[in-house]
């Protein structure tokens, strides 16, 4: 998923300057049902692999790719209202697993079942991308050079200092953010949860409802502090994961799980509508490619290794062979990340600034 992202800014080039925008997507998801069906039939795990890899190269511009269309023909404002299709979908993908057991008596999770589902959702997702209006390339016949090529004129966004503060926070909250996305299902099975999956996906369900909230909050207090709200959710996660185990209160951990939505609403969503507005209409697609790139690219890489080393420094095992049982310190794991979490949200307050502050000014409904 995260060697993905690293593609994202240049199909946001080719959606600038090449090709109508609707016509990429729908491109690079019938690709990518394609090796997902391949993918699905391979037994070699490196088969497998390489598939994969290809298949989120095709993918996870799409995250961007359709951020941008939906903003190019909707106030970026309410683009959370149209995101919130995105949740319905989590959740719905969610759910299957449980329809597929108890409709059809398979248990697909961990088959190959999940890649031909997906691969099925896939060429849906392409039919439908031809269905959407039209979106042109806004800069399509100027000259081009290798700065193009590779997607990176969008990086002239990073000479606002400001915008650039809000690239590197947006790439070091990944790093706390991933501990939940990549290694929650660690703690949770380790803590004697069953039906993960489920369990996880109520902070989608949440999210639904949450995401409808962004653009009153992006109307009343801008961009600074909507993402703000997101970040305080974030040390909440973190800091109920904390106190449920101190004090032997497992509710504590559901609470850490339905503030999902408001952490990926407000903070993440709140930041595409920020990027939205501060790119040139030309540099629209790339901009969001890029901070696809920085988040669930980079950040995401380097979320996996940095909380995979914290994790391992708190792990002992005891026994040997399949005997052998990991023992976690989840209490420092937790401490270290909310102490991060509070210390990236001061950053946002006194490091970033939307332009309506810069002017002295209070923010107006939709400020950068």
């Amino acid at each position: 998923m995260a060697i993905g992202c690293l593609a994202s800014p240049i199909i946001g080039m080719v959606a600038d300057r090449m090709f109508a925008s609707q016509k990429v997507l729908a491109a690079l998801n019938l690709l990518g049902a394609g090796l997902l069906f391949a993918a699905s039939y391979m037994t070699s795990p490196i088969s497998v692999t390489v598939l994969l890899v290809l298949q989120q190269l095709c993918y996870m511009p799409t995250w961007g790719l359709s951020s941008a269309i939906a903003m190019s023909h909707s106030p970026s404002d309410k683009f959370p209202q149209i995101r919130v299709f995105g949740s319905i979908g989590w959740v719905a993908s969610g759910l299957f697993s449980l329809v597929a057991y108890h409709v059809f008596g398979k248990e697909i999770d961990g088959t190959h079942v999940t890649l031909l589902c997906g691969a099925g959702a896939s060429v849906v997702a392409a039919l439908l991308a031809l269905t959407l209006p039209d979106t042109p390339p806004p800069a399509k016949g100027k000259n081009a050079s290798v700065i193009d090529a590779l997607g990176l004129r969008s990086f002239a966004l990073l000479r606002d200092a400001h915008f650039a503060v809000f690239l590197g926070i947006s790439f070091l909250v990944m790093i706390p953010f991933t501990i939940y996305w990549s290694y929650c299902s660690v703690f949770l099975k380790d803590k004697g949860f069953e039906f993960i999956t489920i369990t996880m996906n109520w902070g989608q369900a949440v999210e639904m409802f949450v995401m409808l909230l962004v653009p009153l909050s992006l109307a009343k207090f801008g961009a600074k502090w909507t993402m703000a709200i997101g970040l305080v959710a974030l040390v909440a996660r973190y800091g109920f994961f904390l106190a449920g185990g101190t004090y032997d209160q497992s509710w504590m951990y559901f609470g850490a799980i339905l503030v999902h939505g408001v952490i990926f609403g407000f903070f993440f969503v709140g930041g595409q509508v920020y990027v939205d507005k501060k790119a040139p209409p030309h540099l629209k697609a790339q901009a969001q490619g890029l901070i696809f790139l920085m988040t669930f690219g980079l950040g995401l890489l380097a979320g996996n290794f940095i909380n995979g080393a914290l994790i391992a420094a708190y792990t002992t095992t005891t026994g040997a062979g399949e005997a052998a049982v990991k023992v976690y310190e989840w209490g420092p794991i937790w401490t270290i990340t909310t102490v991060t979490s509070v210390a990236l949200l001061g950053a946002l307050i006194l490091l970033f600034r939307t332009k309506s502050e810069k002017a002295g000014q209070p923010a107006a409904a939709g400020a950068e």
